[in-house]
């Protein structure tokens, strides 16, 4: 421990004992003292703490060197709606204000891309793809013994922690509120550094819903901004719709910023404003559709703002206050950064880099970003750029970016948007996010921040792009990335292993990441020339593998015709998923007879991944409509967690 934090822990020591009789005191402090004395504590000074009930230590040298920490957190927000990052849309005078006071760093990314996924990397440090936390409201077990949540450290280290507002962490197996010394409650406040003990440092966050997806649903009349007055992204439509959801989230944001204001002049009120450090950032991207839950710039390109009292200036990450920081950071990166100015133990599972504070390390080069199920809908794409270029891996390309999930749809923009696209009235800008994709994308982020033009083909960038997939698959293997076979499936093999998804990845045995990469890899690259490898992985013990095999036999469409009967041996496979893919190839290649049976059958006797099966069903459009139309005349279910489900949403398009 540091030696400041002896001190103050010295210091919490005799506060607590403080209702003891004097004599008891002495003989406390007494039993404690060798502790200490390497820290050149004298003994005087221990007479003085037993007999006057408080120790003259000279407290403003020890918040000097561990100072408060405020931590405001606003939803859903990407800098793009901030004016201090040249945001036009909304007008954010109280970020503004704080960017000139400290530090706007200008390459600030998130991980995740949405809120519960991101949050779990925020309490343990870690990749939620390192821990198997990464599909959304998943809420798998991590072994936690072995993955410390980063508030019981800072309170270990002599810091009162508080977290009234949203946790949401994403992980099974502990309380989200339990690692808070407060969490809200009986004393409710929002500003929790006001329980803590006289003196005691404090690291609080305060998190803002004001600017969260949800505020953009409902009306969108009657709006405080200028619908004409909008900015719109190149992907959307320049719709009446469309606009008029853009001011009406743009008033949200106008909202938390002031809330972001009330939060600051209350610790102004309290006299703390120049003895903490106040960290502003939101939570992710968004909200528009395509923003949020996609790893495309305007989804995880966040504000992040710094202030940083005088008294801490050799804290300061560039010359003086009102600079900006062209640093590279990830959200990862944040919860070693509160430790590391705390002063605090950092264990090895913390997998960011510390970017603040007399810890410092080497800034990262690349931003790794991840995404999987989002609600009902499933997906799986990885991120690896720097500040300038993209690429990304669609390891799900057959499923458009838009599918419909039903919470996305409760923003009006979006069912206009995909009317729009059913019209006929798309281009190819507005439309590709309703289309299938290509297995890998690039963008030049510096003149396309809204990642419309893909250019992994151009041959000026075939450097770069070698580059940051070779940096991708390093970083896979070092997280050891969970995502390489369907949710379900690897719950499933967790589960008969009796191993929580962080121990199975780690465990070659159960899960040859290396391999994995290999063959889904070849899967991706959709050529021919690796048919007879489909073929042949289609017989292999290892389900995953026949997973990717299935999946590389898909997207080869039509040069797969020559694995017809091993498509029609795949009906019967152990791995559910195999079947449904197998299914779905059979029909594109004009062999629908037992594919829509086999549907049929998992659809109404049972299979062990309902998620997938729905999915696989939309994917398939029109040649799965009879299902579907069985499906809810037989009753099957309409409704999904946030309103109508995979299946209840295409017989509602039908008119079942």
């Amino acid at each position: 421990m540091k030696s400041p934090l002896r001190v103050l822990a010295f210091r919490n020591f005799v506060h607590s004992t403080s209702v003891l009789p004097t004599t008891c005191k002495v003989i406390a402090l007494l039993c404690v003292f060798h502790c200490f004395i390497g820290d050149g504590l004298a003994v005087g000074a221990a007479a003085n703490a037993a007999t006057d009930g408080e120790p003259e230590l000279d407290q403003a040298s020890v918040n000097r060197e561990r100072p408060n920490i405020l931590w405001i957190t606003s939803e859903d927000n990407g800098v793009s709606w901030i004016s201090c990052y040249g945001g036009t849309n909304a007008r954010t005078p109280a970020i503004d204000e704080l960017a000139k006071e400290g530090f706007r760093y200008t390459h600030c990314f998130d991980n995740a891309a949405v809120c519960a996924p991101t949050r779990s990397c925020w309490i343990t440090g870690m990749y939620g793809v390192s821990n198997g936390t990464q599909p959304m409201r998943s809420r798998n077990e991590i072994p936690h013994n072995q993955i410390h949540y980063y508030p019981d450290l800072l309170k270990q280290a002599g810091y009162h922690t508080s977290n009234p507002g949203k946790t949401d962490y994403n992980i099974g197996g502990r309380p989200d509120k339990e690692c808070w010394d407060y969490a809200g409650g009986k004393k409710q406040t929002r500003y929790g550094w006001k329980l803590r003990q006289p003196g005691q440092p404090f690291f609080a966050v305060v998190n803002i819903t004001d600017s969260h997806e949800s505020r953009a649903h409902g009306s969108v009349e009657n709006t405080k901004r200028d619908p004409a007055e909008m900015k719109l992204y190149a992907y959307h439509p320049d719709l009446p719709d469309v606009r008029k959801n853009y001011a009406k989230y743009a008033d949200a944001v106008e909202r938390m910023d002031r809330k972001v204001g009330e939060i600051i002049a209350e610790l102004k009120r309290d006299g703390l404003y120049d003895d903490t450090i106040v960290v502003y950032n939101s939570d992710h991207g968004g909200v528009m559709a395509r923003s949020k839950r996609f790893l495309y710039s305007s989804g995880v390109h966040c504000p992040l703002v710094i202030r940083i009292p005088e008294k801490w200036k050799m804290f300061y990450p560039a010359a003086r206050p009102g600079m900006t920081v062209d640093r590279l950071v990830s959200f990862v990166d944040m919860p070693k950064t509160w430790l590391s100015l705390a002063g605090a133990e950092i264990p090895d599972q913390f997998q960011g880099r510390v970017f603040l504070g007399d810890g410092v390390e080497s800034p990262p080069k690349y931003h790794f970003g991840f995404r999987e199920r989002a609600d009902e809908r499933l997906d799986n794409v990885r991120l690896m750029r720097d500040a300038r270029f993209a690429y990304h891996k669609n390891y799900m390309p057959y499923a458009p970016a838009g599918q419909h999930l039903a919470y996305l749809w409760k923003a009006p923009l979006t069912a206009a948007w995909e009317k729009h696209h059913r019209e006929g009235k798309t281009d190819e800008v507005t439309g590709r996010f309703f289309r299938a994709r290509v297995s890998e994308e690039f963008y030049d982020n510096e003149s396309d921040f809204d990642n419309v033009h893909n250019l992994i083909n151009a041959p000026e960038h075939q450097t770069k792009i070698a580059e940051l997939k070779s940096a991708m698959r390093a970083k896979q293997l070092e997280l050891r990335d969970s995502g390489l076979m369907p949710e379900k499936m690897r719950e499933r093999r967790a589960a008969a292993n009796h191993v929580t998804l962080y121990e199975m990845v780690r465990d070659d045995s159960l899960y040859p990441l290396e391999h994995y990469l290999d063959v889904a890899d070849l899967a991706l690259a959709r050529d021919a020339a690796n048919l007879g490898t489909f073929v042949t992985g289609m017989s292999d013990e290892d389900e995953v593998v026949r997973w990717w095999s299935v999946v590389g036999l898909h997207l080869l469409g039509g040069d797969a015709a020559e694995a017809i009967d091993v498509l029609e041996r795949a009906l019967q496979d152990d791995a559910h998923e195999v079947r449904m893919m197998a299914a779905w190839t059979l029909v594109n290649l004009g062999h629908p007879d037992d594919a829509i049976a086999c549907l049929d059958s998992l659809l109404f006797e049972g299979t062990n991944n309902e998620t997938m099966l729905h999915n696989v069903i939309d994917w398939m459009g029109e040649p799965a409509l009879p299902l579907v139309k069985k499906y809810v005349e037989n009753g099957g279910g309409r409704q999904g967690r946030y309103g109508i489900g995979v299946l209840g949403r295409i017989a509602e398009l039908n008119g079942w």
